[in-house]
This record gives C-alpha cells, sequence and structure tokens, in this order.
C-alpha cells in the first residue's frame, strides 16, 4: 500500500507540473494570437494594395502576349505573301504547295472579312505562279528540233525529266478550288480560267511541236512520189499516216496525264485542239499527193490506188481518234474526205488509161516512120499489168465502185464476159479480168492501127512483131508477177496468142512472101517457048537474090525481136525452113532443065549461103 501512495502522489506532482507548463503556454500563445492580430491589422492595407499591383501586373502581361500574337501573325502573312509572289524558287515546290494548302485550308475559319479577301488573293496568285512553272515546263518539252533518224520516221518523246517535274505539280493543280467542287471560293473562278488557258496553251504547244516532227517526213513523202515505184510510193504515204496516228495516240494518253482540267468534255476539246495541226498537215499532205497524182494520172495511177489502199487499212485508228475529240466534231472526218478524194481519181483512172491506149494509136510521133522497136505504151501497159495482183483488192474495190463494163464508158459490147450463175453482181476477181482484157483488146488494136499506117508496111510488120511479141511473152509466158495468170481468162490468152499469131504470119508475108513468088512456077510461059522460059528463069534468080539484099538491108535498119532471143530463134528457124527448102527445089529443077549455059552467073548463092545469110539478118 504504501508503494502505491507513493506512485500515486507522484504522478499527482507531475501532473501538478504539467498543469502549470500548460497555463505558461496558453498565455504565451494568447500573448502571440494578440501580436499576430495587431501585426495583422497594420499589414493588412499594405497586402490589399499589393493584390491590386499584382492584378495590374498580370493584365499587362496579358495584354503583351496579346499584341506579340497579332504581331506574329502579321509577320506569318507577310512572309507567306513574298513567298506566293516570288513563285515557287528551285527545290522549293513542295514548301510552296504547303504554303498554298495552309492557305486553302484556313480560309474558311477567317473571321475577319479582311483575311478571308487576302488569303483568296493569295491563293489565286499562287495558282497563277503554278500554272506558270507547268506552261515553262510545257514549252520546254514541245520546243527546240526534233531529231531526224535518218530515213525512218522517230517519235519524239516527252523528256523524261520534265515528267517527273509535270506530274506532282499536276497532280496539286487537280485540287486548286474550282467552282464545281468549291462554289463558295472567291478565287475558284479565277483559278479555273488561269488553268483552262493553261491547258489550251498546252494543247497548242503539244499540237505545233507533233506538226513540227512530221512535217519533215511528209515533205520526204512527196519529194519520193515522183521518183519510187506507185505501190511503194503509196505505201511510204500509208507508213507515214499510221505514224501521226501513232502520235496522236501517244498524245492523247500524255494528255490524260498533264492536263490540269480532266473532266471529259474539257479531256476532248483539248485534244481537239491537240490535234488540229495534225490533221491540217495530214489535209495539206494528202492534197500535195492527189495534186502530183492528178497531173499525170496515167503515170501515178498506182500512186492512188496504193495509196487508197494504205488509207483505207488506217480506218479503224482513226475512229478512235475522231472519238475522243468529243460530239462537237463527230461529222468531220477528214481521213473520210481524203479517201473520197482518192477514191474519185482512182475512178477516172481505169477509163482514162483505156482512153490513152485508144490515143494511142493517133498520136502525132505514134504513127509514120516512127521505128520498129518497142513503143513507150506497150512497155507501160505491161508495167500496170504487171502491179495489178500487188494491189488486187483495191483494184477490185475500185472496179466494183464503178461497175462492169462502165470504164469502156459505153464504147463497144464486152466479149467473153459475164456474170457467175446465182449472183447478182460480179466479183472482184471476175472484174478484173473483164478490165484486163479490155487492156489486152485495146493495146492490140492500137498497134495494128499504127502498124498499118507505116508508108513501107515490112517495117509496120516488124514493128507489129516486136510489140505484139514482146506482149504476148511478158503477160503470158514470162510474167514479173506470177498472180497475174489469175487475172488473164481464157478469152484473154486466146485473144493475145491470136494476135501474135497474125504479127508472125503477117511479118513472114511482108518480108519474105515476095522471095517465095519469084520462086513459084509460071506455066503460062514455060508454054510460050524454050528461049522465053529460059529468061524468064533468069529473070527469076536475079529478082530473088535483088529481093534478098533488100530484106537483108531491111533487117540490118530495123532489128527484129532484138530483146527476145528466144523468140528470135525460133523467127529465124521458120525464115531458114520458109525460104531454103524452095530455093533448093527451084534451084535443082531449073537445073535440070539446063536454063543456062552457065548457071552460075545467076545463081549467085547456094541454099547454104541463104540459109546463112538469113540467119546473119538477125543477129
Amino acid at each position: 500500500m504504501d508503494d502505491d501512495s507513493a506512485e500515486i502522489e507522484l504522478l499527482e506532482q507531475n501532473l501538478s507540473k504539467t498543469h502549470q507548463i500548460s497555463k505558461r503556454m496558453i498565455s504565451i500563445l494568447t500573448g502571440l494570437d494578440a501580436r499576430l492580430v495587431k501585426l495583422e491589422r497594420s499589414i493588412l492595407p499594405l497586402y490589399t494594395a499589393t493584390q491590386r499591383l499584382n492584378q495590374r501586373s498580370l493584365n499587362i502581361d496579358r495584354a503583351l502576349s496579346k499584341i506579340d500574337e497579332v504581331a506574329s501573325s502579321q509577320e506569318g502573312i507577310a512572309v507567306e505573301e513574298g513567298m506566293i509572289l516570288r513563285g515557287p524558287q528551285p527545290g522549293q515546290l513542295e514548301m510552296y504547295m504547303d504554303t498554298l494548302e495552309r492557305l486553302n485550308a484556313s480560309i474558311a475559319f477567317k473571321a475577319s472579312d479582311a483575311d478571308f479577301r487576302e488569303s483568296a488573293r493569295l491563293i489565286e496568285t499562287g495558282a497563277k505562279k503554278l500554272t506558270q512553272m507547268y506552261t515553262k515546263l510545257v514549252a520546254e518539252g514541245s520546243s527546240g528540233s526534233p531529231p531526224i533518224a535518218g530515213l525512218d520516221f522517230t517519235p519524239v518523246m516527252f523528256p523524261p525529266s520534265l515528267l517527273a517535274s509535270l506530274k506532282p505539280l499536276v497532280a496539286f493543280l487537280r485540287t486548286l478550288p474550282q467552282p464545281s467542287t468549291h462554289p463558295s471560293h472567291p478565287a475558284a473562278q479565277a483559278i479555273f480560267t488561269t488553268l483552262k488557258e493553261a491547258q489550251r496553251g498546252y494543247a497548242d504547244m503539244r499540237g505545233n511541236w507533233d506538226r513540227k516532227s512530221l512535217e519533215t517526213h511528209a515533205k520526204r513523202v512527196i519529194d519520193r512520189a515522183e521518183t519510187l515505184d506507185g505501190v511503194v510510193a503509196g505505201k511510204e504515204f500509208g507508213t507515214w499516216v499510221a505514224n501521226l496516228l501513232r502520235v496522236a495516240e501517244t498524245e492523247y494518253t500524255l494528255l490524260v496525264d498533264l492536263v490540269p482540267l480532266s473532266n471529259p468534255s474539257l479531256l476532248a476539246s483539248t485534244y481537239d485542239t491537240l490535234i488540229a495541226p495534225l490533221l491540217e498537215l495530214f489535209t495539206d499532205t494528202h492534197s500535195s499527193l492527189t495534186s502530183l497524182i492528178k497531173r499525170s494520172l496515167h503515170k501515178y495511177t498506182f500512186h492512188a490506188l496504193s495509196a487508197y489502199s494504205s488509207l483505207a487499212s488506217s480506218k479503224s485508228r482513226w475512229e478512235t481518234l475522231l472519238a475522243r475529240r468529243g460530239d462537237g466534231r463527230k461529222d468531220t472526218n477528214e481521213l473520210r474526205d481524203g479517201l473520197n478524194a482518192i477514191k474519185g481519181v482512182c475512178l477516172r483512172s481505169f477509163p482514162e488509161f483505156l482512153a490513152d491506149l485508144k490515143l494511142a494509136a493517133t498520136t502525132p510521133g505514134r504513127g509514120g516512120e516512127m521505128g520498129v522497136s518497142l513503143t513507150d505504151f506497150v512497155v507501160s501497159t505491161v508495167q500496170y499489168l504487171d502491179k495489178l495482183p500487188e494491189l488486187q483488192e483495191p483494184v477490185g474495190s475500185v472496179l466494183q465502185a464503178l461497175g462492169d463494163g462502165n470504164w469502156k464508158m459505153g464504147d463497144g459490147k464486152r466479149v467473153g464476159k459475164g456474170q457467175k450463175p446465182g449472183t447478182g453482181e460480179v466479183d472482184q476477181i471476175t472484174l478484173i479480168q473483164h478490165y484486163v482484157y479490155d487492156i489486152i483488146t485495146t493495146t492490140i488494136n492500137s498497134l495494128t492501127t499504127i502498124s498499118r499506117t507505116q508508108r513501107r508496111g515490112a517495117f509496120g510488120s516488124i514493128f507489129l512483131l516486136n510489140n505484139i511479141s514482146y506482149f504476148h511473152a511478158r503477160v503470158l509466158l514470162k510474167t514479173t508477177h506470177s498472180s497475174l495468170a489469175e487475172f488473164i481468162s481464157k478469152p484473154t490468152a486466146d485473144t493475145l496468142s491470136s494476135a501474135f499469131r497474125t504479127a508472125k504470119a503477117g511479118y513472114f508475108d511482108a518480108n519474105f512472101s515476095p522471095l517465095m513468088q519469084t520462086l513459084s512456077e509460071d506455066r503460062e510461059k514455060e508454054k510460050i517457048g524454050s528461049s522465053a522460059w529460059k529468061a524468064a528463069t533468069k529473070e527469076k534468080f536475079t529478082r530473088f537474090y535483088d529481093l534478098l539484099e533488100e530484106v537483108g538491108e531491111r533487117h540490118r535498119m530495123a532489128k527484129v525481136l532484138e530483146e527476145d532471143e528466144e523468140a528470135r530463134k525460133a523467127v529465124v528457124d521458120e525464115a531458114v525452113k520458109l525460104v531454103v527448102p524452095s530455093l533448093q527445089r527451084f534451084t535443082q529443077k531449073q537445073r535440070d532443065k539446063e536454063f543456062s549455059k552457065n548457071p552460075q552467073k545467076y545463081i549467085k548463092l547456094s541454099a547454104e549461103e541463104v540459109e546463112s545469110q538469113i540467119r546473119n539478118f538477125y543477129k
């Protein structure tokens, strides 16, 4: 218990000390609080003034910040305006286009009308600067001298380096505001007008450049046409037209990729503008070729036929070209007009060729003493016939359009001709056969007429034999073109063979019949007496050798079948067989009858010597 009391007492003492300490702390804190209240009362006016200053300071900072923001904005617009007005600089095209994109994107969010109009003005200016760059690049790719790579046409390609620069530029130009896509944009209409002008400029530059690249070859085609074979010249013209179409097709592909306005109607009108110089060049070149042909249709007939065939083969490609020009030019077809014009020339050529053959018999210089060599119209007729198989399709087509027999212009009845059973129209092969028949009969008739106008019939017979033999051999026996046989009908072959036989018979009759007549027996004179008969026989021998000398002199002046050795040998053999056996029989008979005591005086040449002399006529 004593211990517990002691602990209690100790606790009470500690509690008393704690209580005293608490009182002191309360007294200190109360004094501190009183002092703080006093301090607060003294500081409050200063604090209130400080708060006002802080607010003013914050307001000042905010005003300065706003001022800085406005100044920065104005400085940015000035920088962008300077960049836009300068235009795209080398290596800064992407930055330039990005600036325009930002201006275009911000135009809808501008609160100020002034800013709205200023941005629209800058976008319009930037669009014009970019189209100027576009036009400059197109001009670079469409200028200079086109390369001429020998005789073959080489298409002028757009420089790949320029293409690489143009394509991103065109892609951006297509994103610019236009009335169809941004009807409320203030610069849309002006931008559309600018792009439209640039697109037209593209078409003009490319079209004139393409014409320039084709003009040299067009001139060469016309210049060479005067000296080239007709079939080759026509094909060369066709090749040039195919090259023109190839250029037009390439340009369309390029147009689709490089024009800033790609809607179908504008694309069609732009393409129409682009190919206008090419079509004008085609018309001019075609007109030049047609004029050349018309100057001498007989000479240039196959130029016309070959050109007609070549043009006809390009019809499908031309139709594609027309379809790309748009509906506005549907009724215009330069190829169709060219085909019709040259077809008209071809239609004229057939009757005019026959008319020229008829006229050959009466033209001054054809008749009279014109010699015995091959006449020009026979050689040209053979060349004409040789070319027919090469142009069978156009020849048949034009003859079909002309009508069977109409090439004779109503002159005479058709011989050995007729339609195939069961058909309403003569096929093209048959038409060509009919036409060839008329060519051959007309040529034979003209040659016969010329031979009869010779003052000396013997020379006329040599002329006729030379020409008919050449004609017969080149058409029936030794044709240059094997397919010509398809156009030679049986009536045609029979007519030509008959003319050859007649010409050969006429030749022998005019040159050797007088010789043979001197060797004929004169029965009446034999009855009048021996002396009179002997005198007549002597006269026959004298006359025979005189005539033989005349024939030899004639053949030295007029060569027979000079260009056909095989036919000439056949004529030599026939002449020998005609004369020598008759001379042998006549000589032997008169020797046996002892017509003279000195027969060698009258028999100047033996039969073998006569044969040798006859053979020498043809060397």
